[in-house]
């Protein structure tokens, strides 16, 4: 594993990030890896992206990096929808979503150059969403929304059709659900 303090090399560091990707339960931050491996962050990004041309399901998330499983997929429900509110309303919308048994997948925005934007993002729960919003806050990054005066798109994720429903029907409450008449 590196702990001598040796760099653990080329594809023997990419078949053993894989692995513990296949092995978590939890997404694994670029840090994380590089510390294991004794290599850089940046090391570890140009592995994931050389992983990724290699068809590997791996998803960056704004909580580290996971492996997509598929049997999962097979056991949810996803729906699209559209959205709109202010930067100070993103925790109330992901409270609104967690709270109703649903899993934020990703979000897109649609910008005039580049067209569709989309990052995943896979909160499920108040923690991972407090996660999510002191990441924002630390990096003073902007929100994608804020390109589209607050319009959005998320596919949410749940594993019934009726906590589907009770997700838009909180959201629509909330006045975040863009009106589809």
């Amino acid at each position: 594993m590196g702990q001598d303090g040796a760099k653990i090399l080329g594809e023997n560091r990419r078949l053993l990030i894989l692995q513990w990707l296949k092995e978590s339960d939890k997404p694994l931050t670029g840090s994380d890896l590089s510390k294991r491996t004794n290599v850089s962050r940046q090391v570890i990004v140009q592995d994931i992206s050389l992983l990724k041309a290699r068809n590997e399901p791996i998803i960056a998330t704004s909580q580290g990096y996971i492996l997509f499983n598929a049997e999962r997929k097979e056991l949810r429900l996803e729906r699209v929808i559209a959205c709109q509110h202010s930067p100070e309303d993103t925790k109330n919308e992901l409270y609104t979503i967690v709270d109703n048994g649903g899993t934020v997948k990703d979000v897109t925005v649609e910008h005039p150059l580049y067209g569709d934007l989309t990052a995943s993002l896979f909160v499920s729960n108040r923690l991972e969403a407090d996660q999510f919003l002191s990441k924002l806050s630390v990096t003073n990054a902007s929100l994608l929304s804020e390109l589209t005066s607050g319009v959005h798109l998320h596919t949410i994720e749940a594993s019934s059709q009726s906590q589907i429903e009770a997700v838009c029907r909180a959201l629509k409450d909330q006045g975040f659900l863009l009106n589809q008449d």
